[in-house]
């Protein structure tokens, strides 16, 4: 779980940077007259921003279980090693 800290941080750092482009976005397009309210691009980013949560979720969780897997190979080849000799 160690090794998914890093990532959590990265990830937070790139959410923030990510709403602030959005932010910038939605302000200029309604400036040079878009025709979608700025509320309607507002909701869409929040409704972007909860399946990106939920799919850096699913990807922390996926790598765990490659972790787990990877130990788990590793201690079956250490057991292999074993009985061979």
């Amino acid at each position: 779980s160690t090794t998914n800290a890093p990532e959590d941080d990265a990830s937070n750092r790139y959410s923030r940077t990510d709403r602030t482009t959005y932010s910038r976005y939605s302000r200029d397009a309604n400036s040079s007259g878009s025709s979608i309210p700025s509320n309607a691009l507002e909701k869409r980013i929040e409704e972007l921003e909860r399946e990106l949560a939920k799919e850096r979720q699913e990807n922390a969780r996926l790598m765990k279980i490659t972790q787990d897997k990877e130990e788990l190979i590793g201690k079956l080849k250490e057991e292999i090693d074993l009985l061979n000799r």
